[in-house]
């Protein structure tokens, strides 16, 4: 019998679960957001940072981040990229449809390292999706942090995620949201640029702000320079490497830097954890 998932409702570590795709929204012209439900209704119990591995049998299996906060019950979210056969063949599949769930994997966002802080999102294109999770958690838990200031960055207008929360975080009066994109289509009428623009004009409590970066690789490099020159202590920074996970139980080794397997000691790192691996590198 394979052991099973600290703090997971699914009883097995190896076995999936067939799980109900209960809704699908497109939206990019090759990012799909879905709703997954598990058998009887139970909550994933997983943490905002965590992922899961799904699969459909026949074709493979593959970690995709969860974008849904642990406090919204009944189902979990994620968004799914076409990129591939996987993925290509998820976008074909419809609401009632099963798909096989493990999970949830990873470490996750050390949220009590937040709370009682002044919060600070930054997350570059798809990196938004395991970012939404612990953003919604802020909001769902208000009393207990302090200011949240999100920073996003995409190559495009057209390619931005989640329209209705980009809506939402722009009228709320408790949510300080800066967006930017490479280039502005036409109809685009916000800033422009990447999203390391957006840092030097921050205001921040450089001693209370914690701050939780996810993005595409080549941005960890420019937005740690950014973060050095405002001045954010290295302690107060987390970074989420939610592109580097395969297996998710530290098997495959495909994820593996130095002595840390990311889909067990991550996605989320604390930087000065990070900052020593790639040293010993």
């Amino acid at each position: 019998m394979t052991p099973p998932i600290p703090g997971s409702p699914l009883r097995e570590l190896y076995a999936p679960v067939m799980a109900e795709i209960t809704g699908m929204s497109r939206m990019t012209g090759f990012d799909t957001l879905y709703e997954i439900t598990l058998p009887g209704g139970v909550d994933l119990g997983h943490g905002p940072g965590q992922f899961v591995e799904v699969s459909l049998f026949g074709v493979g299996e593959a970690p995709f981040s969860i974008s849904s906060s642990p406090t919204r019950k009944g189902a979990f979210e994620m968004v799914v990229r076409r990129v591939g056969m996987l993925t290509g063949m998820m976008e074909r599949l419809q609401p009632g449809e099963k798909i096989g769930i493990r999970g949830p994997f990873g470490g996750g966002v050390p949220v009590e390292a937040f709370r009682g802080h002044d919060v600070l999102i930054i997350a570059g294109g798809i990196g938004l999706v395991p970012m939404r999770s612990m953003i919604n958690y802020v909001l769902d838990n208000r009393q207990d942090f302090g200011r949240l200031i999100i920073c996003y960055g995409s190559r495009s207008d057209k390619e931005l995620l989640f329209d209705n929360d980009l809506d939402l975080w722009r009228d709320r009066d408790d949510i300080e949201f800066h967006v930017t994109v490479d280039r502005g289509s036409a109809d685009w009428t916000g800033a422009t640029g990447v999203i390391t623009t957006l840092i030097p004009r921050l205001d921040l409590d450089l001693a209370e702000t914690r701050a939780l970066v996810c993005g595409p690789p080549i941005m960890y490099r420019f937005v740690l320079l950014a973060l050095r020159s405002k001045g954010l202590p290295e302690e107060n920074l987390y970074m989420s490497l939610e592109r580097r996970m395969k297996c998710g139980v530290g098997k495959c080794g495909h994820c593996q830097i130095n002595s840390s397997y990311v889909c067990q000691d991550g996605p989320v790192y604390h930087y000065p954890v990070l900052k020593n691996l790639q040293e010993a590198l």
